[in-house]
């Protein structure tokens, strides 16, 4: 399981012209399920992701959660973290998890974030998305487990 954590002021994902989630100061989760990932892992990397020091404190240090700072946070599914492009010019997804076993993963982790508090709102899986980011720092940060 891979998550693509950016620190954010706002962000928004559309489908098909029309806003479906909207954020404000947080983290937007680019989450990628990969072949035998578990429940106990999207478990674990939401408590990572949800504790994880990358706001900062008045003197500009990383202390910071998302809990700490009542940060929000928006989960979109990408199953493309898991493409390999060591061969050829065309990316293969072949260590992503089947759509049945990623979706409900997928959820699952949003569902451990809000029960810790946390306001989340998801992408909607496998459909074409519009991101919108206004990454703050800019700060990315790859989590995998």
């Amino acid at each position: 399981m891979r998550a693509l954590i950016q620190r954010v002021l706002s962000g928004k994902v559309s489908v098909e012209g029309k806003p479906i989630a909207k954020i404000g100061h947080g983290l937007v989760i680019m989450l990628g399920i990969g072949q035998g990932d578990t429940e106990e892992k999207a478990r674990f990397l939401a408590e990572k992701t949800a504790t994880l020091r990358v706001f900062t404190d008045f003197e500009g240090k990383f202390n910071q959660s998302l809990l700490d700072v009542n940060g929000e946070a928006l989960v979109i599914s990408q199953f493309t973290l898991y493409s390999d492009t060591r061969k050829g010019r065309r990316p293969s997804f072949s260590e992503a998890a089947r759509p049945e076993v990623a979706a409900p993963l997928v959820e699952k982790f949003a569902g451990f974030l809000s029960a810790m508090g946390l306001p989340v709102q998801t992408g909607s899986f496998g459909a074409h998305m519009l991101v919108e980011i206004e990454n703050d720092g800019p700060v990315t940060m790859m989590l995998e487990k």
